[in-house]
This record gives C-alpha cells, structure tokens and sequence, in this order.
C-alpha cells in the first residue's frame, strides 16, 4: 500500500440503517490502523444526543474504546443539531485528525449531513418563528399530508425525498420556500460551501430489500429487548421533552413516544407493544428506503452489496484498493 501522506482526507462509509456500517467501520478500522491510527466521526443525526442509546443503535462502549470516536453525545435531547453545524463540526474534527498523524472515517446514514459535507450547502434563510407557528397552526388544522402536497408544487425534488408525515422538514422546506421564493432543494444544488470531493464515498446497499427488512425487525426487537421502551420514559420523565423536538422526531423514539401518549390517555391500560413493533419496524423501513434514494443520487460513491455473505471482506477490499489507486 501507498504511504498514509497521499490518501485521502476522510474514508466515508454510507448506508440504509441496519446494513452493517458499524461493523465495516471496526474491520476498516482494525486493518487501516496498521498504517495509520483511525478515528471515526460520526454521520447520524440521532447519535449526537445524550441518553439516546437503544434506540439510536449507538456503538457500545467497548466499540468506542476500541477505536476512538467522534459527534457522539455532543448534545442534549432538548437542543437542535443541523446540517450546517455537522458540516463545521465535522470539518474542525478532520483537520484535527489529520494533524494527529490519522485518518478520519466517516461513518453514518444521515444523507443530507453526507451530501452536505460533500456538497456544501448555500447560506439559507434563518428560521423565523412566527412563520413556523403559522405553518404548526395549518398542520393542527389540516395535516401534514396536505402541507406535504403544498410542498410538492412548489418543490417537487425536495417533497420527493421526505414522508408526508416529516413534519420538521416539510416545515423548514416551506419556510424556505415562503421567506426566500427559492426551494430548498436549489440552496442544496447549489453547495456555497467547499465540498470535499476528494473523500473517498463507500456506500453498503442491499441487493435484496428483503434481507433488509429482515435486519430491520431483528434490531427493532432487540432493542425493545434490550429496554427501549424504559429509555423513552426516562427521557419523558425529564419533563421539558416534547414529541416535536427534533431529537424525540427520530425514528423508533417518536413511535415509542407516540404509543406511552396513547397509553396515559387510557389510565392502567397496558402498553400496545404489537402496535409499536409494527409501527417502528415500519417507519425504520421508510426511513431505509429515503436514504438508499438519497445514496443513488450521489454518482461518486462506491456502491458494495451489504447482502453479501462476504461483504465486510469486500468493502475492506474496496478501500485499500481505492486507497493505492488514489496515491498512484
């Protein structure tokens, strides 16, 4: 292999939820770490916050104190985290890895934190919270469905990619919309800021969504195995979370919310958890095949089969090999 100076300035790793990225990270990490140390920054937007463990999938502690990592628990349920600051935040932590003598892998499945960083995302206008009450106002009163179908006419790329029921970034589009007369998907094109072309992009994508799916079921299971449910009590227990914060938007945690408000509506009735396993598996596999629409829109990754039996073996593979083609 070529010497650490000519590669890259980050490996990144992609990928639906479920499909193996934290495991290819820890072999990449085991087999890149013989040349050079390997510091993994986080891509997820449900990682970032504190006490959201089970229902984020979060690397375990014996996998962070295997190999170091970054944009993890760095903010509180009750506070936001953006693309923008995931950008900033990302590209400090690059520099400082890189002048450690290491390399950065970028591993997660938040697409547009990925396409950002890529990308870059044009200055947009700030959020204004008048226009947000006006917007919440006409959701309580029609649906989001129905502000999902506004979207759609006056920007059909960026309503295609969100679920009618995506009421925070159906809310921010028709913002943008409304204060700028531009949509959010031109801001998005039109990348003001620096991208890092030069980042290697791998992306884990299944051959068969049906082994996807099957992944999907297994780990929501496992994570109400492993106290899911108690996770999202403890956090309603706080008393200053509420369903429409960012944070408690991320899947698995709004459905859990969701059926615990059902369940103090009806006092001593028992937890519907047949209800809730169908609700979060479903809403997982949404939110799966919005981000493996989001990786086919990005031409310069690499796509590998997650399905493979060997597929850990192959993306090792694919990124020596991308890594002495890019120091020939």
């Amino acid at each position: 292999m070529r010497p650490p100076e000519a590669w890259p300035p980050a490996i990144a790793l992609a990928g639906p939820t479920a499909s193996g990225k934290t495991a290819g990270a820890l072999a990449l990490a085991a087999v890149l770490g013989r040349r050079m140390p390997v510091e993994v920054i986080s891509v997820d937007s449900a990682l970032v916050y504190r006490g959201m463990d089970i229902g984020s999938a979060k690397p375990t502690q014996q996998e962070r104190a295997a190999v170091p990592h970054h944009l993890i628990d760095v903010r509180d349920p009750l506070q936001a985290y953006s693309a923008a600051g995931f950008v900033q935040d990302a590209t400090r932590l690059m520099a400082q890895i890189r002048a450690r003598g290491a390399l950065a892998l970028l591993v997660g499945g938040s697409m547009l934190y990925f396409r950002a960083l890529f990308d870059g995302l044009a200055p947009m206008p700030p959020a204004d919270a008048q226009l947000r009450a006006q917007l919440q106002a006409r959701a309580d009163a029609q649906g989001w469905p129905a502000l999902h179908a506004e979207l759609a006419r006056a920007d059909p790329v960026t309503a295609a990619r969100l679920a009618p029921g995506d009421s925070q970034r159906i809310q921010r589009a028709l913002e943008v919309w409304l204060l700028s007369g531009r949509p959010l998907s031109d801001f998005h094109a039109q990348g003001a800021c620096a991208g890092l072309r030069a980042c290697a992009l791998f992306s884990l994508e299944p051959q068969d969504r049906a082994w996807l799916h099957a992944r999907i079921a297994q780990r929501f299971d496992a994570m109400l195995a492993a106290g899911f449910v108690d996770e999202v009590r403890g956090l309603r227990a706080r008393g200053d979370l509420h369903a429409d914060l960012p944070s408690m938007r991320c899947v698995g945690y709004r459905q859990v919310w969701d059926e615990l408000d059902l369940q103090a509506a009806a006092p001593g009735a028992p937890l519907n958890l047949e209800r809730l396993r169908a609700r979060g598996v479903a809403a997982t596999r949404q939110l799966a095949k919005r981000q493996i629409t989001w990786l086919r829109s990005m031409p310069q990754r690499h796509a590998l089969a997650c399905d493979h039996p060997q597929a850990v073996a192959q993306l090792v593979q694919a990124v020596l090999q991308r890594l002495e083609q890019r120091a020939a």
